[in-house]
């Protein structure tokens, strides 16, 4: 078994849970109308719902929020933060904004036209919706490795650059008003993509004058696979790869939910300063001033640190091991899972698992809430409830081609004991995985369905 590496940090502050019994779980369950996101926080034991905000801030950043400067316009914390991003990404231009969904938000109003196209490796949730909230039609151009949940390729987030090329010459590079690629590839397990790739990627964009944003959440996860995968880089810093990375492209959107380990923020770069003078416009429509956009001074400062902070290499040796340790774990126990594990989460094949449960009943939908009734853990389907959707010419519903859950682990926050507990919630649900059915939705919106959806067991 993957040895669980000891944390790179000491707890100097705790917060209680509790495992609430059975049958609480089971009300709270209905009343939520069994959608993990409708549950009340505190009665969730072990909380894998999402990485995205529900990191453990250091010393050091909660130490810098205290000289938070609360200026609306021109507060030295975004002055601070400016610097960080300038020095990580290399980008002339930037905006925050209180999260990845607001930088995607921008982007798309300026750039998205009804029935244009946006290639990436893999959309996930918000970027998908945003394009499609345009009329534009999100397009994923993944490696079929992606797609075979044993196949042990080291990059399985690559785009395929043949099949970008060949798509870019059939829909019209007129029609792409930008292309993207996600890093890690969160739709597809957390999956890296090499810097080989991003260079194809790029390269291709701009052959055909296609400006090149990285979607780049999880980028110093990323960045640490490459280091460990691409021989060329082994001896090269994590900072120094994600330099080369962003050299790459035009511009950037980040949650920094997620690599700058803070509770919120996010940001929107670029060097082309019209596009810049134009989101600036946005964002004081939807967010703020262009020097606060949407979060207070305290939170730019703690983006400002925590950039830095999730490039060290120590924690993100901790990281990914702590997440290999689980993958590993839970394989023992019989549980298929994607190979080789991710950055930030395992996943968990809950189509071949539940194989008796039809796709159209969401066999996802329903491991995730036998997690929480067994043992009081939160997961989220990555499936048929997130990621069908409509074609937009035939009307006809198109099913994702792996029915998962996704347990994310979020950073600096669960111990191996707490790891240990889900696996045998898991191996529990294992030995009695006959018994479970499908649901079926009651009541979900036209986009993001996942979050407000309603259902109810067959």
């Amino acid at each position: 078994m993957q040895n669980h590496p000891p944390e790179p940090f000491r707890i100097k502050m705790i917060e209680p849970i509790h495992l609430i019994p059975r049958a609480e779980r089971e009300a709270a369950m209905k009343q939520a109308g069994y959608n993990l996101f409708a549950l009340s926080a505190e009665n969730v034991y072990i909380d894998l719902l999402t990485d995205s905000g529900t990191g453990a801030m250091s010393q050091s950043q909660w130490a810098a929020m205290m000289e938070g400067d609360e200026s609306y316009a021109g507060a030295r914390s975004f002055y601070r933060l400016k610097e960080s991003v300038r020095d990580i990404f290399g980008f002339e231009y930037f905006v925050p904004t209180h999260q990845g969904r607001a930088a995607e938000n921008i982007l798309s109003a300026i750039l998205v036209k009804p029935n244009c196209y946006i290639p990436s490796n893999m959309h996930f949730d918000t970027t998908d919706a945003n394009i499609r909230a345009r009329g534009g039609r999100p397009t994923n151009l993944v490696i079929k490795e992606a797609f075979d949940i044993s196949v042990h390729h080291p990059f399985k987030g690559n785009m395929d650059i043949p099949e970008l090329r060949k798509f870019i010459q059939e829909v019209g590079a007129k029609n792409i008003p930008f292309g993207c690629i996600t890093i890690t590839n969160n739709a597809g397990g957390g999956q890296p993509v090499s810097l080989e790739n991003i260079q194809q990627v790029s390269e291709n964009y701009h052959e055909f004058g296609i400006p090149f944003f990285i979607d780049a959440c999880r980028y110093a996860e990323n960045c640490y696979f490459i280091k460990q995968r691409e021989e060329q880089y082994k001896s090269k810093s994590i900072l120094e790869i994600a330099r080369e990375i962003f050299l790459l492209a035009d511009g950037a959107f980040m949650s920094a939910k997620k690599d700058a380990i803070v509770n919120i923020g996010g940001f929107l770069a670029m060097r082309d300063e019209d596009l810049y003078q134009n989101v600036c416009k946005e964002l004081i429509l939807r967010e703020g001033f262009p020097t606060y956009g949407g979060l207070a001074g305290r939170d730019l400062d703690a983006i400002a640190v925590g950039l830095r902070e999730g490039l060290d290499e120590e924690y993100l040796s901790y990281r990914i091991n702590q997440t290999a340790y689980l993958a590993e774990s839970v394989k023992i126990a019989g549980i298929p899972v994607i190979e080789p594990p991710g950055g930030h989460a395992i996943y968990i094949d809950a189509g071949g698992l539940l194989p008796h449960i039809p796709q159209m009943d969401f066999p996802g939908q329903a491991l995730s809430a036998a997690l929480y009734l067994e043992g009081g853990i939160r997961g989220v389907e990555m499936g048929s409830v997130m990621f069908a959707h409509p074609d937009p010419d035939t009307g006809e519903v198109i099913s994702p081609k792996l029915e998962l859950v996704r347990l994310a682990i979020p950073r600096r926050v669960y111990t191996q004991s707490h790891l240990d507990y889900v696996v045998s919630i898991l191996q529990s649900i294992y030995q009695k995985r006959d018994a479970l059915r499908g649901y079926r939705i009651t009541y979900a919106p036209e986009l993001l369905r996942h979050f407000t959806a309603r259902f109810e067991p067959l």
